[in-house]
């Protein structure tokens, strides 16, 4: 079908003027943040193999891309994610560089199919960072004090959350309910749409007795500070969700003594839809978007993939949603302070001693690097 040259596909758009200006000047604040936090700047294929995305994003996420066929009969498609690029790097490119890496990208990224309504554009724009080689807290800690600097210094004060979770808790339940793959995914949907009433009846099945179903349903209401991990203790007794519960806690102690519970919330019902997540998850929110502008988590199997299997964790923000934020508040966004030359190590045996230095020192634009391989 013949289509006038005068309109472009749905789901892209121009930019132009101050909108143009804004999303540039919020590109810089960005990754002037990474920089100082001593993350490298990566770029990696707009093609690549449509496998690549299958194994980092899942089947169902990675086809929602563009895909067409090469000259040798594979499928490529443009890129609709950039964390399996960057992980997929790490484990070859740079699989003898001393750990851990941290890279951060700008990338533009491309889906066929919408996310949700509220996310229908075809191209948009990541903005994001990863971290290879540590475990344990001290690297999620890193990612909530790098996502909460970039979200105070675009001057949105506390109109901004950044929720978490950990798939572990999810994961449990679902290993005590027995479930197959296609159980685990019908659960995560009713998760994700908060619908209680549907919940109850699909865990009718499985779910020994009211009482145990009605708690499990429950879970889809708890979000709040670090006082509903003692409910959910109640609720939840298999010992891998139990475990997961422990490690939230531990987290969630560290960010009270670090002053972010007033950006942070605990979400026990919101269960990413992206496969490789392993631990941690985190969803970022804006007062005056229509969805989430961030997300991201632990993915400590997805570089297994490509022959080395590492810990990493890392997390994007969506220029265009943040673009549309700002424009509307009309806010000025400073231009990007330019870090210390040279990265100041940070070392310190306390988690919450540790953040609080970098913290300070990020105050003083010095650029930090965290030493937190144990």
């Amino acid at each position: 079908m013949f289509e006038p040259l005068s309109k472009i596909p749905d789901g892209m758009r121009y930019y132009f003027g101050a909108e143009a200006r804004l999303r540039r000047g919020v590109e810089d604040a960005v990754m002037a943040v990474f920089d100082g936090w001593s993350y490298e700047e990566i770029t990696t294929p707009c093609v690549d193999y449509l496998a690549l995305f299958e194994r980092g994003m899942g089947y169902e996420q990675a086809h929602r891309s563009f895909r067409f066929t090469d000259t040798d009969g594979r499928m490529l498609a443009l890129r609709p994610d950039v964390t399996s690029s960057v992980a997929r790097s790490a484990a070859t490119l740079f699989a003898d560089r001393p750990r851990p890496l941290r890279f951060c990208y700008a990338s533009q990224v491309f889906r066929q199919q919408p996310l949700s309504h509220a996310l229908w554009r075809r191209e948009g724009k990541q903005l994001g960072c990863e971290l290879f080689g540590v475990e344990g807290l001290n690297a999620e800690i890193e990612m909530l004090c790098v996502a909460t600097e970039i979200l105070t210094g675009l001057k949105l004060g506390h109109d901004f959350r950044v929720t978490i979770n950990s798939v572990e808790i999810f994961n449990g339940i679902c290993e005590y309910l027995a479930f197959d793959d296609s159980q685990r995914e019908l659960m995560r949907q009713l998760l994700d749409r908060r619908d209680a009433a549907e919940l109850q009846k699909f865990l009718g099945g499985f779910a020994t007795t009211d009482i145990e179903r009605t708690s499990f349903v429950r879970l889809t209401q708890l979000s709040g500070k670090g006082e509903i991990l003692e409910e959910a203790r109640r609720i939840i007794t298999n010992p891998r969700s139990v475990a997961a519960l422990e490690n939230l806690a531990a987290l969630w102690r560290i960010i009270q003594t670090l002053d972010l519970t007033n950006f942070c919330d605990i979400d026990l019902g919101d269960v990413s839809g992206l496969d490789y997540y392993t631990g941690l998850t985190c969803k970022i929110y804006v007062r005056g978007a229509g969805a989430h502008v961030g997300s991201g988590g632990r993915y400590d199997h997805l570089t297994a993939n490509f022959g080395r299997a590492e810990p990493a964790v890392g997390f994007v923000l969506d220029l265009d949603s943040l673009t549309d934020v700002l424009m509307h508040r009309e806010t000025a966004i400073p231009p990007a302070t330019p870090n210390a030359a040279t990265p100041s190590p940070a070392r310190e045996t306390d988690p919450a001693t540790l953040f609080t230095d970098a913290r300070r020192r990020r105050e003083r634009r010095e650029r930090v690097s965290i030493d937190c391989v144990r």
